[in-house]
């Protein structure tokens, strides 16, 4: 099986999907996918994730693109399977690490100290140039870290969201689509309703991402949602119940 997964391909422009899974016991099932952006010969890497995966994500991320032509690493939170790698990264590449104010003076705590090339993010979030086309960094607070951003590439209409719309599923998962969600939901809720904040916050994503009208939703953990499945998947967490909503069951009376 390759190492990869093809996500949209057209005028010199290309999404990639990698799952290389960061866990260190094969019984956790929680699959790790990062995704790489490359437009006309230049890089943006997205949630490049652990220490534990550098060496093989670096491998495959070169069959792609010159590692050197890497301009762009985002990181949509603070996790370390998410950031855990930032040290490495920074050592490789000549790359700007784009991330939320919140989160910059964590990175030391993986080794990077390189503050200067750190592109931040407001929490209002922002859009840049990507060749002819945009990217755009989307508010997604408290979904699940009190500073967190989604990434829609305005070209592939591809948005990607980090931990909204992870799934807890059973190997093997790699580089799957959401067939039934009916089905899938089972694997959804679980996570969403103790790492999402609030059914508020969540409904204030889902207003932005229906403006935006993304063609595919691809997370940090799990299957992607296209088609059919991107609107399912919006009316489900637009009316789920989690976090702060359930605080009552996580304190004895």
């Amino acid at each position: 099986m390759d190492n990869y997964k093809i996500l949209y391909e057209d005028d010199g422009h290309k999404y990639i999907m990698f799952s290389f899974d960061d866990e260190t016991h094969e019984n956790s099932f929680l699959s790790v996918n990062q995704y790489l952006i490359v437009k006309h010969g230049v890089g943006f890497l997205i949630d490049p994730g652990s220490e534990a995966i550098f060496d093989e994500l670096y491998d495959a991320v070169s069959e792609h693109v010159a590692i050197e032509n890497i301009k762009y690493i985002f990181f949509s939170h603070q996790d370390p399977d998410v950031a855990g790698s930032i040290g490495q990264w920074s050592v490789s590449t000549s790359a700007k690490f784009i991330m939320s104010s919140l989160w910059v003076r964590f990175m030391s705590h993986y080794g990077f100290t390189q503050m200067d090339r750190v592109m931040v993010l407001s929490d209002k979030g922002a859009q840049m140039k990507f060749g002819e086309d945009y990217i755009k960094f989307v508010p997604a607070h408290f979904l699940h870290s009190p500073g967190n951003f989604s990434l829609y590439d305005t070209k592939s209409k591809i948005l990607f969201s980090g931990d909204i719309g992870a799934a807890i599923v059973t190997a093997p998962y790699n580089y799957k689509t959401v067939e039934n969600f009916e089905e899938h939901k089972v694997h959804l809720l679980e996570f969403h309703q103790r790492y999402m904040g609030s059914n508020k916050v969540c409904r204030a994503w889902v207003s932005e991402i229906r403006r935006i009208k993304p063609q595919m939703i691809v997370p940090q953990h799990g299957f992607i949602f296209e088609d059919e499945n991107v609107e399912l998947f919006l009316d489900w967490l637009e009316e789920l119940d989690c976090g702060s909503d359930l605080i009552e069951n996580l304190y004895s009376a």
